[in-house]
């Protein structure tokens, strides 16, 4: 006996007086507020990438988007392996070996057809019989014009006045094995409604049931309220309405009132006086995808809210779910329909039915699309996993299958991570080339998953799964690294290192340069890590107040103007709370959780400790973190543009601390850094033909030089002293050899000027010099010499010996200031010359000689 037969043998009595399940906390709040947050527990990202690689096609039924507004897939039940899809503008078709066929034409054959207005208007959905191979048997839903003079009245109770009807339409083929349709159409049933907005969404038969079950080949129906707040009514709540409802009838029998079809004898209202005994459920205001989960038999349901709740719930005989005097777990008032109100003190007393999983609109979508319960065997990542989704932004959910339970806590939810079949993370939006993807979800007889695209006709299959994460072998730990000598603070003045943490206690002030923390301390113990898990315990010490105060982690730090951070913050907009690329002069956002207009909830709400992981795995560009006591990342990332580097703290302008810190990561054991192939330079003012064209191609991409947004490198400008360190810090960091230790200040190099850092760094260290006088001189030209010299010297402080000697330039003395090192540069093929052996040492260098140069030099500097 399948699990819905054996539900629907509870008597409607006890249907109807099911004690309170689901309902969160929120919902039990006490007094007469709206609930500010009805949903707070963001999805949180799952680490799970699943693959979607393309599938077909629809041909177009519309010149105009949505161009085929296809909104289901799932498999003919004759063992043909053909997959229906219905187009919304009338046509079915069948997907033979991965070609669309036009299998029907519903649009041409029934002369009231509409297929507007309303987005659901038109062929709305098709259920194929599970004895199809034989009887030949498939039902349709469509939308009728109501006010035609020849339109039947409907056979349901519906409003007076019923602009659209709502129609089920039996379909016999003579032939079912056929690849088009011939034979014959009955009319089921017929529902007015009052609006175009939310008609019969769903038809379907359960496909986990046997043929001796009585539930075979029984026809469910998500019937919707069809109404908007200007025309509600209490329809969705009275058992004499077909709307707002799971109907359930026999397709094949005779005993409903209209006798075209059957009603089933356990149907949990049959036989009440007053109550429609086609009504299986009730408390719908839009039923939006029902799936059985093969496993146990159990039906899942999504349905739209109205402003605040988007619903899963599972769907047992009797059910009310509220609305609409509930939505979600929550009281709902139509004089107040944006809001939602805690649920009253005698709310067990109403018998309603809560979800067993619910997401926040707006925040995570704004119209639920009920999926599926993975029990497929291609993508062993998803099993057990409830796959749904959000119709509008096309976001990809799942929950746990056994968290979804009756009377507990609502099951969390986790957000699914999408790419391409070559590896690159993408999104709905941009597969389906619109910003309202309107997507949907289908399934095969295996159980394999299909994500469609209603935008623009375009079906994808789920082919794989996997968890993404740490990656390479981590060969090198740092922890108890809590005194002043194991940090490098950007302001040593600001910071305390009392023993046991490590404190900032000042607030920072912004810095010249791409918006950044203010203030942060690097990890000085330890390698420069190429892949890396940092464990810490952080705290904000400035009190929370909800304006932005902050801490945050830093990650793969190759210079002040290059590195990842982890931002935490007690409130979410555009610039707190997710992950962040630093990358010369720009600072963008690139966590996956913030869609232009929300992200995860705020990470730091208190003053106490808060355990935080951050995983980075250079190779991929993956970034994900982990807060407390999550067993999914609550925020992840996807950037490959830095490889690797050093680990720290701080924050903007907030203080706090850092403790129990523990790095654990690979150590940076080859040159990373290198050019990537291709030809040409890049940039439209510095042709092909060039010589220099590679070098400034690969300057620009490894980020040692950048060129403007006009797409233009500007090879004939000069560069500067300043300009100069800037470059030669970036390319010891980015190859292993970051320059550290002690600094040596200029009076002439302001503490605003953005390569200060650099400039002091590199003169510390002995690699950059000042003149006599103790200036720098940071906005004087460099020479070709002076360059050429700045790369050896990098070349043998990493390298710990001298380069040898090449020959000597013809231009350039024996003996005279820059012979030696440009004879190393010779050698070394950095500084080649021209072609009559000249070095013009004196001469300053233009840009693109300049990227030519670094680049040239990079083979110079050894694994770290």
């Amino acid at each position: 006996m399948s699990s819905i037969r054996r539900l629907v043998l509870l008597t409607a009595i006890a249907a109807l007086i099911l004690p309170l399940t689901g309902a969160s906390s929120s919902a039990l709040a006490t007094g007469d507020a709206p609930v500010a947050d009805p949903v707070p527990d963001r999805p949180v990202a799952s680490g799970i990438q699943v693959t979607l690689a393309p599938y077909v096609t629809i041909p177009a039924s519309n010149p105009t988007t949505p161009t085929a507004r296809i909104n289901y897939l799932g498999e003919v039940p004759d063992g043909s392996g053909r997959r229906y899809v219905p187009d919304l503008n009338g046509v079915l078709w069948l997907v033979d070996d991965g070609e669309p066929v036009r299998y029907l034409d519903p649009a041409s054959l029934l002369p009231r057809f509409v297929r507007s207005p309303g987005l659901g208007s038109g062929l709305g959905f098709v259920a194929f019989h599970p004895d199809f191979a034989n009887n030949g048997r498939f039902y349709t839903v469509h939308t009728e014009d109501g006010m035609a003079a020849d339109v039947p009245r409907p056979s349901l109770p519906s409003p007076s006045t019923s602009p659209l009807h709502g129609v089920v339409t039996e379909w016999r083929a003579e032939d079912p094995a056929a690849a088009t349709f011939s034979g014959t159409r009955r009319e089921l049933l017929r529902i007015g409604f009052r609006t175009p907005n939310h008609g019969i969404q769903q038809i379907g038969f359960d496909p986990t049931v046997s043929v001796n079950d009585p539930d075979h080949g029984l026809l469910y129906l998500g019937v919707g309220d069809g109404e908007t707040p200007s025309t509600w009514t209490d329809a969705p709540q009275r058992l004499d309405s077909p709307r707002g409802k799971i109907l359930r009838i026999d397709p094949t029998g005779s005993n409903s009132g209209n006798g075209r079809y059957g009603i089933p004898a356990d149907n949990p209202f049959a036989g009440r006086h007053g109550a429609l005994p086609e009504v299986f459920a009730l408390g719908l205001r839009n039923p939006h995808r029902f799936s059985w989960d093969p496993l146990d038999g159990r039906m899942l349901l999504g349905n739209i809210g109205e402003k605040r709740v988007e619903s899963i719930y599972d769907v047992r005989a009797g059910d009310n779910f509220g609305w609409n005097v509930r939505e979600g777990a929550f009281a709902f008032r139509r004089e107040d329909p944006t809001q939602v109100y805690p649920l009253p003190a005698d709310d067990h007393a109403s018998g309603f039915t809560y979800p067993v999983a619910s997401f926040d609109n707006p925040a995570d979508g704004v119209a639920i699309v009920g999926g599926f319960v993975y029990r497929g065997s291609e993508v062993p990542e998803l099993h057990g996993r409830y796959v749904f989704s959000d119709v509008a932004r096309g976001r990809l959910y799942y929950t746990d299958a056994d968290r979804m339970s009756r009377g507990g806590h609502a099951a969390p939810l986790h957000e699914l991570e999408i790419v391409t079949p070559t590896g690159v993370v993408t999104d709905m939006r941009q597969l389906a080339g619109q910003e309202r993807v309107d997507l949907r979800l289908g399934q095969d007889a295996s159980g394999e998953l299909y994500v469609l695209a209603k935008a623009n006709g375009r079906i994808w299959r789920i082919v794989d799964a996997e968890r993404v994460g740490a990656c390479g072998s981590p060969d090198t730990t740092v922890a108890e690294v809590m005194g002043r000598g194991d940090w490098e603070p950007v302001t040593p003045t600001r910071w305390r290192f009392p023993g046991s943490e490590v404190v900032l206690a000042e607030p920072g002030t912004a810095r010249p340069g791409p918006r950044r923390p203010f203030e942060y301390a690097l990890v000085d113990a330890g390698p420069t890590y190429r892949s890396v898990v940092i464990d810490a315990e952080v705290r904000l010490d400035t009190p929370v107040s909800g304006r932005g105060e902050d801490v945050v982690l830093v990650v793969a730090h190759q210079a002040d103007t290059r590195f990842y951070y982890v931002h935490l913050a007690d409130v979410t907009n555009g610039t707190h709370n997710g992950i962040f690329a630093v990358v010369d002069a720009h600072r963008r956002r690139i966590d996956q959780h913030w869609d232009g207009q929300s992200g995860i909830a705020p990470a730091l709400t208190d003053n106490d400790w808060h355990r935080i992981r951050v995983v980075h795995c250079s190779p991929t560009g993956r970034l994900e973190v982990y807060l407390d006591d999550m067993l999914r990342p609550a925020m992840t990332a996807n950037d490959t543009r830095l490889d690797g580097g050093r680990v720290g703290f701080g924050s903007f302008d907030n203080t706090g601390r850092i403790r129990n810190l523990r790095v654990n990561g690979e150590r940076r054991t080859g040159r990373i850094m290198s050019c990537p192939a291709g030809t040409g330079s890049g940039f439209v003012d510095v042709p092909a033909s060039s010589p220099h064209a590679a070098g400034t191609r690969c300057a620009d991409a490894l980020g040692l030089f950048v060129g403007g947004n006009d797409g233009r490198f500007r090879p004939d400008g000069t560069l500067t002293r300043a300009q100069a360190a800037t470059v030669i810090d970036r390319l010891a960091t980015g190859t292993g050899h970051p320059i550290r230790g002690a600094r040596r200040t200029f009076p002439d190099v302001s503490s605003t000027d953005v390569h200060r850092d650099a400039i002091e760094r590199l003169a510390g260290a002995g690699v950059l010099g000042g003149f006599d006088d103790g200036t720098f001189r940071p906005r004087t030209r460099i020479t070709r010499a002076q360059l050429a010299a700045l790369l050896v010297r990098l070349a043998e402080e990493a390298g710990g010996q001298s380069l040898p000697r090449g020959e000597r330039f013809v231009d350039v003395p024996a003996g005279s200031t820059h012979d030696d090192v440009l004879r190393k540069a010779r050698r070394a093929g950095i500084f080649l010359g021209d072609e009559h052996g000249r070095a013009f040492p004196s001469t300053d260098l233009r840009r693109d000689q300049a990227a030519s140069l670094v680049t040239r030099s990079l083979s110079t500097l050894p694994a770290p």
